[in-house]
């Protein structure tokens, strides 16, 4: 991950670089609905309405993902964190959030 000084004011949980976004990410599986319920230590918190087995969980904050960024979800790849609650994304094309994405 090559980062170039780019973190979004006040949200230590995005940077971008390598041409798109990397979110840090902690994922709450099995919740009622999905939402961006916060912060979790430096990482965006997640809560996702699928269960964590055989990588529902993933595919869910993926397609969750895309359409609250607003981009394809063929543009987002789940680099780190497969099997864990702690994940980083890399969102591929753009390099800030889009202005509707909640202020946290």
């Amino acid at each position: 991950m090559t980062t170039q000084g780019c973190v979004e004011a006040g949200r230590p949980y995005v940077k971008c670089g390598d041409g798109g976004l990397w979110l840090h990410c902690h994922l709450q599986p099995g919740a009622s609905r999905d939402e961006i319920s916060g912060i979790h230590g430096e990482r965006l918190k997640l809560r996702i309405n699928a269960p964590p087995v055989d990588g529902k969980a993933n595919e869910q904050l993926i397609r969750f993902m895309a359409k609250t960024l607003g981009v394809a979800k063929g543009a987002i790849s789940l680099v780190s964190g497969h099997s864990s609650r702690q994940k980083t994304l890399f969102v591929s094309g753009i390099d800030s959030l889009p202005s509707q994405f909640p202020r946290l």
